[in-house]
């Protein structure tokens, strides 16, 4: 029987790292992958469908959501983002784990609808190393770093709605940390009995 896999939730302020720990973790660890969101936003250059984002039109995203296809969706200024339900329920029944890169709203929207997430949540270790890290990246004007150091104050607040927290100082240490709470979960009680009932029915004989 196959062990059925675990949905991850990962949230973060912008600029705390968590595209890279979550592309890093998925490079380096099996069996685990990220959901391609739906979006009615135009492709950028160097982006790939189906890759960066599953790129629809308005109508077919309106036309999904009256269907209950999305596990969680959103509206971004002008633009809609939404998760598959169907693709994350497929993926979790082939046993494969999948982590969902998403806000707090939407990780809270998440939990609701699949009560066994297991949330993480991403903080950097002060407001100023996360304005540094955005002034690093060199993509956005002073006012628009003014903002997201704004809209950071609130969305870490909400790291105590998860379950694990993540504070990423060191990289590598963070990616352990990161790497540790996979492995952990995949060692529950639970999905270690799934996994090996023959073995436990032996040593139970």
């Amino acid at each position: 029987m196959t062990t059925r896999g675990t949905l991850y939730t990962v949230s973060a302020p912008s600029g705390a790292g968590k595209t890279s720990l979550v592309k890093a973790l998925i490079d380096t660890t099996c069996g685990i992958q990220v959901s391609v969101s739906h979006t009615t936003r135009a492709m950028r250059p160097g982006e790939h469908n189906g890759v960066n984002y599953n790129f629809v039109s308005q109508s077919e995203f309106i036309s999904m959501l009256e269907h209950s296809a999305f596990l969680e969706h959103a509206q971004v200024f002008d633009h809609y983002y939404g998760t598959s339900r169907q693709w994350v329920e497929d993926t979790l029944a082939k046993g494969q784990d999948v982590i969902l890169e998403i806000d707090w709203q939407g990780a809270e929207q998440i939990r609701k609808l699949v009560p066994h997430t297991r949330g993480i949540f991403i903080l950097p270790p002060s407001q100023s190393a996360l304005r540094e890290r955005l002034n690093n990246r060199g993509q956005d004007p002073e006012e628009i770093i003014e903002r997201r150091m704004r809209d950071a104050k609130n969305e870490m607040t909400h790291y105590i709605e998860s379950d694990y927290l993540i504070i990423n100082d060191d990289f590598d240490v963070a990616l352990a940390d990161f790497k540790a709470i996979i492995h952990a979960e995949r060692l529950t009680q639970s999905k270690q009995q799934n996994r090996h009932q023959a073995l436990l029915s032996r040593l139970l004989a």
